[in-house]
């Protein structure tokens, strides 16, 4: 674990796994709940989780250094359905890459439970993890000037799904009408940092 100072009142925490990172954000807001850490946000990514608020960042520092993180929990909330077509211009490549058929590619994705490990990159847009590492892909050699919004994309270990139409390299695979952001939703992302999501194929695929 590596401690970085930002600005007087923030503290970037570096781990070196995306479940390392996991099992902190989930012991750090199980101290703001419980009243032994004051911080206004707590903002996991990859392999780190940003602090911000703080009254006394070094020595948060110095206590996590010291600290024995337990790992995440099972995460009890209810799943989210999204209601998906297997239909993106990338399946065809994905089975390749996987050597297994397009139609096994929606079956294997649709069989796991995903979860969503951060959110970034777009309002709304959550990086779900789930996959067995043997299913990475690559991004695309040439990112796309513009993916539709819906889009169900693959990238490294993640999937992801475009919640608006924006330029975007990673392999799309299907299609979802679900909302991911919706400014008049409270709260607006339909996706947060922990929870459970199940792709359902509809119309066959």
């Amino acid at each position: 674990m590596r401690t970085l100072p930002v600005g007087d009142d923030a503290l970037l925490v570096e781990v070196s796994s995306g479940e390392e990172a996991r099992a902190l954000h989930a012991e750090l807001l199980r101290r703001r709940a419980e009243g032994s850490l004051a911080v206004r946000e707590i903002v996991p990514a990859a392999r780190t989780v940003l602090l911000d608020g703080l009254t006394d960042p070094d020595r948060l520092a110095v206590e996590l250094a010291l600290s024995d993180v337990p790992p995440a929990p099972a995460h009890a909330r209810d799943v989210v359905r999204l209601p998906v077509r297997y239909d993106g211009p990338d399946l065809g490549d994905v089975a390749a890459l996987w050597g297994v058929s397009p139609r096994e590619v929606a079956r294997i994705h649709a069989d796991t439970e995903f979860s969503v490990a951060f959110c970034g990159f777009a309002p709304g847009f959550g990086y779900l993890t789930g996959l067995p590492r043997r299913y990475d892909v690559p991004r695309r050699a040439t990112p796309r000037t513009a993916v539709p919004a819906g889009a169900v994309a693959l990238a490294g270990p993640y999937t992801g799904v475009y919640p608006r139409s924006s330029p975007g390299g990673w392999q799309l695979i299907g299609t979802t009408d679900a909302v991911l952001w919706d400014h008049t939703r409270m709260p607006a992302a339909l996706l947060a940092p922990g929870t459970r999501v199940r792709f359902v194929p509809v119309d066959g695929s």
